[in-house]
């Protein structure tokens, strides 16, 4: 099998299969770039404190939030895509830290009152992040380990996961292979995904949250993902129903006028550019019918006051996080 394949690899980034584009680059030699353009160096963009996430994450102290470097998706409209994706050649902005460097991180965390730790993007990583968690653990890490992930993930991948990550909060972006090739840069995103949800609720019943981001004027794609939940996953698993859809300057490709009769509308100027309130509504209205009434909905959000920028000392609003660790500015 593909797991054990892994773990007798004496080094899993040697010929990478890690996820599923299965580039099978040696990404110990700093010139081979796959898909995520991360090296076998874990590289990470910053630590807060954030109270961002859905209330139980968040809980008195904050969600011990680190966020990765680089990532195995390209979504159009990614609000961190100055450390997932980088500016054009460059790559996305991070600092190479250690097993020891991560652990301190963590344990940093910790310390200022995080209620857990809350890994962001770290699929391409996996298997230098089990390391800095074990490390982090023999020097004392107590508090839950949180997987934040996209979900396109291999089950073999998440496998190596089960002794380490305590919480699941996958994406389930799209179950519509057309946005999904479009807007994710991942044709497979629905097939994928799907099964990574099913793993993770195998590995962590009834400690799995879904994300769902509604995407304006993309309704039906969020009906098949609210069936889907309704039918796999809602005895098991708590919903996150999101409306933060916010697009990122310049980065929004034109939209298509049509494509094979079907519209495929993200646009970059408001009001437009947000979920309308009679969508919203109508999106309530599918949870009613589907009885799906355990977990969290977001209210309508416009503006991009609230977006990161990851060049700055705290890269949040100072409502919504506390730095401990950034990249460019202060170690732990």
């Amino acid at each position: 099998m593909y797991i054990i394949a892994i773990e007798k690899m004496k080094n899993p980034y040697k010929h990478c299969l890690l996820c599923p584009r299965s580039c099978g680059v040696d990404r110990m030699v700093t010139v081979t770039r796959g898909f995520c353009k991360e090296s076998a160096a874990l590289r990470i963009a910053a630590a807060v404190l954030h109270r961002g996430e859905e209330p139980p994450l968040v809980g008195k102290g904050g969600s011990g939030t680190i966020f990765i470097s680089g990532c195995n998706l390209g979504c159009v409209f990614c609000q961190n895509y100055q450390i997932s994706q980088g500016d054009g050649e460059s790559l996305a902005l991070g600092r190479e830290v250690s097993n020891e460097t991560f652990a301190e991180i963590c344990l940093a965390l910790q310390d200022r009152g995080a209620e857990n730790i809350n890994i962001v993007t770290g699929s391409h990583a996996i298997p230098a992040i089990v390391q800095g968690l074990a490390a982090a653990k023999k020097a004392g890490l107590q508090i839950p380990i949180l997987w934040n992930s996209s979900a396109y993930e291999t089950p073999e991948a998440l496998e190596l996961l089960r002794d380490h990550v305590d919480i699941y909060l996958p994406d389930l972006k799209t179950l519509d292979n057309e946005i999904a090739t479009k807007f994710f840069n991942a044709p497979d995103y629905p097939e994928i995904a799907s099964a990574a949800i099913l793993k993770m609720i195998d590995m962590a019943r009834e400690k799995v949250i879904v994300r769902h981001l509604i995407l304006p004027r993309c309704l039906e794609s969020t009906r098949q993902v609210l069936r889907w939940f309704a039918d796999n996953a809602k005895d098991n698993a708590q919903l996150s129903l999101m409306t933060q859809y916010t697009p990122i300057p310049h980065r929004i490709p034109a939209p298509d006028a049509e494509t094979e009769g079907r519209r495929f509308p993200l646009v970059q100027t408001a009001p437009d550019c947000y979920i309308s309130e009679e969508d919203y509504n109508t999106v309530l209205e599918w949870l009613a019918e589907l009885n799906i009434d355990d977990g969290f909905c977001q209210e309508p959000l416009t503006g991009s006051d609230w977006l990161p920028d990851f060049n700055r000392p705290n890269p949040f609003s100072s409502e919504l996080s506390i730095p401990v660790w950034h990249w460019n500015f202060f170690p732990v």
